[in-house]
């Protein structure tokens, strides 16, 4: 519970939501930070603070390549969101959650 709780409230902010969604797409490559900021029209020092609370709440993984700082979603992390959040999913009625996994696998919007 501890985790959802700050890996939802590190997502309740626009810029944060885009800076884990640009990195989602990016899939295991990845981001440098500064193009990162460049993407989404934010300053470098104001895109740091929010890849700082994106890290802490587990959403985001760095790793440092020479003076470049490489930013990728934690998809393990988010995995395991998706799985607290839908564990009570219709009283444990897969059937009744099929909808959402059909969405999801469709990868429709």
């Amino acid at each position: 519970m501890t985790f959802a709780i700050a890996a939802l409230g590190s997502l309740a902010q626009g810029t944060r939501l885009d800076t884990f969604r640009l990195l989602a797409r990016n899939g295991p490559d990845g981001l440098p930070a500064g193009e990162v900021a460049r993407q989404l029209n934010v300053p470098q020092n104001t895109m740091s603070a929010h890849l700082a609370i994106l890290t802490r709440a587990g959403l985001v993984r760095f790793e440092r390549s020479g003076r470049t700082i490489f930013y990728r979603a934690d998809l393990d992390s988010v995995r395991g969101l998706m799985r607290f959040l839908a564990h009570d999913c219709c009283a444990g009625n897969a059937a009744m959650c099929s909808a959402l996994v059909d969405d999801l696998v469709s990868n429709r919007r």
